[in-house]
């Protein structure tokens, strides 16, 4: 068990404090206040939406004091006479929650507090087997997204719209349709306990659901598959099974959403050299291990789709990053998301930044570019700047990824191009330019065509579909326009960078 007393001294005044009441009381778990089901609140009770001291005195005197240890509140609303004489009254302790701290995180801390004495907390799937068995019927646990977090045993003996669910993890979009068409969502969204769901597709079994909510805020549902309406304990079970996924799903987004976000600003400081990068990396748990860093761009117009596609590719990067590694991290700058990847080589980066493209689809066009492999914290933003680099040179081809190691060359030209060196007037290339420009002629084709062909004339003509003779005429032409001697390995390489340099900024 744990004691009041010692979450409030772990935690620190910073987070809370007891503002009357006593603190020697074991919390054994939380609960979220619930004005219509008073009986359920247990250990320390979480008193969202509670704003004044009147308030507070009113839900103390609803709490059971042999049940209830503590009701936590935003301060202060806990302070005053009114708070304290009925605090007195039912021995209950009022705690005050700082200002600045968000209610997930108090819950997350608190929990880890109380599992850690408890033997560990419960996962999503654990819930769903304690909750079927309660209510003797198959169940699933959904996010308000209509995907499956979770699921019981018992789907294969229920219907085939449970089993399609549950194989793809989301309910399918003829279900969702004929559930709105007949108000179900309207009703889970407005109704506090359990709503009977008859069968919606012909030898489909009928439904008991019920929303999972912290204050206002739905996170949730619960569905059990039943051939006859829940009725009794069975009905209770469900609706106090709601508080209790609602603690967990709370729980695990404090953790994924706090983790996320550290997780972000740790990453936005390597990529941008901001702050000790040693200790960003050492946080981030990359210090000494070689990371990539991997850059995603959307292929869209600006405006909504743009945005609602954006916050769809942050969430599904970070997701398959931590899928292959846990030590990762994901960070939107600049209309790019960026995922630190740790990986031997760029090789094993690119490889998982095709996977996530691949399954990105055509609906959601995307551009990925990987950076080089580094294990100096100072050496992440220049991996970002490959990545950068490279996804400016996907824009010109059909590839969708690439990494900085493969296009090495263009990558130094592109660099080479954003310098804007001021080549003379007489190069090479720029006399052939005047003279196409002037003459309707493309004899910068054709010393493009020579050079790529390393001085092969046959090989060279055949790409302009011309005879071998025409081929050596125009280049008599070119010695004639520009005076140069081709036969020179630095003019033919000052003019091989100027033609890539010119191709580049175009």
């Amino acid at each position: 068990m744990t004691r009041l007393s010692r979450i409030v001294e772990d935690l620190g005044g910073a987070v809370l404090r007891v503002v009357t009441g006593d603190a020697d009381r074991s919390v054994e778990r939380l609960t979220l206040l619930d004005p219509t089901a008073d009986a359920t609140a247990e250990g320390m009770v979480l008193g969202i939406g509670l704003s004044g001291p009147e308030e507070v005195a009113v839900a103390l005197a609803r709490l059971d004091p042999a049940r209830v240890a503590a009701l936590a509140v935003r301060e202060p609303a806990g302070s005053g006479a009114v708070v304290a004489a009925a605090a007195e009254g039912t021995g209950i302790a009022v705690v005050e929650v700082s200002r600045g701290v968000v209610w997930e995180q108090l819950l997350l801390l608190v929990q880890r507090l109380v599992d850690d004495d408890a033997g560990g907390p419960r996962d999503l799937f654990q819930l769903a087997n304690e909750i079927a068995a309660l209510v003797e019927a198959p169940v699933t646990i959904e996010d308000p997204g209509f995907r499956v977090l979770a699921f019981s045993g018992g789907q294969e003996d229920t219907d085939d719209g449970r089993v399609r669910t549950v194989l793809g993890r989301r309910v399918p979009e003829s279900y969702q349709r004929r559930l709105a068409d007949t108000g179900v969502f309207r009703e889970l969204a407005t109704r506090t306990g359990p709503v009977h769901v008859p069968s919606v597709f012909p030898g489909e079994l009928p439904r008991t659901a019920v929303a999972v909510r912290a204050g206002d805020t739905v996170l949730g549902s619960i569905w059990a598959v039943v051939a006859q309406p829940l009725s009794g304990r069975r009905l209770q079970a469900l609706e106090a099974a709601a508080e209790i996924v609602a603690l967990q799903l709370l729980r695990e987004q404090a953790v994924t959403s706090a983790g996320a976000r550290v997780g972000g600003e740790l990453l936005a400081a390597l990529l941008t050299r901001d702050g000790d990068l040693a200790d960003a990396a050492r946080r981030l748990g990359v210090a000494g291990s070689p990371v990539c860093v991997v850059g995603v761009r959307l292929s869209l117009p600006e405006g909504a789709e743009h945005t609602a596609a954006l916050h769809r590719v942050v969430d599904a990067l970070g997701l398959h990053l931590r899928l292959v590694h846990p030590t990762t991290a994901v960070v939107t700058l600049d209309e790019t998301v960026y995922g630190l990847l740790p990986a031997a080589d760029e090789a094993a980066a690119l490889r998982v930044l095709e996977e996530f493209v691949e399954r990105s689809g055509s609906r959601t066009p995307l551009r990925a570019g990987v950076g080089r492999a580094t294990a100096d914290p100072a050496g992440i933003a220049v991996s970002r700047r490959d990545a950068d680099d490279v996804l400016r040179l996907l824009r010109r081809g059909s590839r969708r990824t690439a990494s900085a190691r493969a296009l090495r060359t263009d990558l130094m030209l592109l660099r080479l191009a954003d310098q804007e060196l001021d080549l003379p007037a007489d190069a090479v290339v720029a006399v052939l330019a005047r003279h196409d420009a002037e003459h309707g002629a493309n004899l910068t084709g054709t010393l493009e065509a020579h050079l790529r062909a390393f001085g092969d004339v046959a090989r060279a003509a055949a790409t302009l579909h011309v005879h071998p003779s025409t081929f050596r005429y125009r280049l008599g032409r070119i010695r004639d326009v520009t005076g140069a001697d081709l036969g020179d390995p630095d003019v033919r390489l000052a003019a091989l960078i100027d033609l890539r340099l010119r191709l580049l900024r175009d």
